[in-house]
């Protein structure tokens, strides 16, 4: 082992310990005050929703290019589900940010 690979490791452990830390430590500052909690929730919720929605949207279309590459009806249609959820969610954004520019200039 020469030192790019112990670096690696290295490494991989740190982003283990920091996606833990990510993960838990917030969780458990939500326990003081369970109704952040429970907005948290009602984001994820709503979320789930969006991807949904694009997900029964979606088509499930396979051609021949995508079969070479493994990809099944199941699969395109996930694919399909996650790209309408990230334009859905673009498109909120892009009107949020229009509305509140326009809403500071009437002010």
């Amino acid at each position: 082992m020469d030192f790019i690979d112990i670096a690696l490791i290295g490494s991989y452990i740190l982003v283990g310990i920091a996606l833990l830390a990510a993960i838990i430590l917030p969780l458990i500052n939500a326990l003081d005050d369970l109704s952040s909690l429970a907005m948290s929730a009602v984001g994820i919720l709503i979320l789930l929703v969006i991807f949904g929605l694009g997900y029964v949207i979606s088509g499930d279309e396979v051609t021949a290019v995508y079969t070479k590459y493994n990809v099944d009806a199941g699969l395109s249609k996930l694919v399909g589900g996650s790209l309408i959820m990230m334009y859905l969610l673009t498109g909120v954004a892009l009107v949020g940010i229009v509305y509140t520019e326009i809403s500071k200039i009437v002010k």
